[in-house]
């Protein structure tokens, strides 16, 4: 047994070794080109653009309208009752694409501020950095209550700006995803309550006609559909969500 592990302790590390070779930019490839030898390698600055990328995915989440776009619409399909209807890939998708609509304004201001000096006038990385954390907590401070940030400030035992800029983006970000949650939640309550009212008014009249064994959201399921799409609803909750981003 004790061999076992010493075995699979030695492979461990074999495997280990080229991980911490790549990730310090140790030569992957040796190539020679004219009786010279060229070595080529991974730097640390690729090794952190892949790490970035990966964390795109939470970037959005934390960082953007998203969350409250797709928590709205998971209560509104819930409200409705259509189950599984429109399905999850649409949902992220609509709330993918109205993300990048609401978000456009922000997005355009990094890209020219930010992005193009950094790409193209050589502007160095900190800065550009700083130049496009600007915009962006401009957005999370319009989103967020000042409850919240000052909760966070508190969890982080941080002393009392006098201005909103000071706070520090990683309390900025929990208190911004806090917020994000009270307004979805109560936007969805303010969707769910007429669908209540229809699924109340059904089930009465069921009751009244000895209709008890009969279910009354079969019944009811139809009348909000009709009633939804009357009011033009999809029209109405998107319009909605974008205007409540307007500061």
């Amino acid at each position: 047994m004790k061999t076992n592990w010493m075995w699979a302790a030695a492979a461990a590390l074999l495997l280990l070794v080229p991980a911490l070779g790549w990730a310090q930019g140790i030569p992957m490839v040796n190539v020679t080109s004219s009786g010279k030898d060229a070595q080529y390698s991974l730097s640390l600055q690729l090794l952190a653009l892949m790490t970035t990328i990966s964390l795109l995915p939470s970037i959005l989440l934390m960082m953007t309208s998203f969350v409250r776009i797709i928590i709205v619409m998971s209560i509104l399909r819930q409200a409705l009752g259509t189950g599984q209807t429109p399905p999850n890939n649409v949902l992220v998708g609509i709330a993918l694409f109205l993300t990048l609509f609401i978000m456009s304004p922000v997005l355009t201001d990094i890209y020219t501020n930010a992005v193009v000096p950094y790409m193209e006038n050589g502007m160095k990385f900190d800065q550009a950095l700083a130049a496009a954390e600007a915009p962006l907590r401009s957005f999370m401070l319009k989103q967020t209550r000042e409850d919240d940030i000052g909760l966070f400030m508190q969890m982080a035992r941080q002393a009392e700006v006098s201005d909103a800029t000071q706070v520090p983006f990683t309390t900025l970000v929990p208190a911004f995803i806090t917020s994000e949650l009270k307004s979805a939640f109560t936007i969805g309550f303010l969707i769910y309550i007429p669908f209540v009212v229809i699924d109340l008014i059904v089930a009465s009249v069921l009751m009244s006609m000895g209709m008890a064994m009969l279910s009354p959201m079969m019944i009811s399921m139809p009348f909000k559909l009709m009633l939804f799409v009357l009011v033009d609803g999809w029209s109405l909750i998107m319009g909605s969500l974008a205007a409540s981003f307007v500061p």
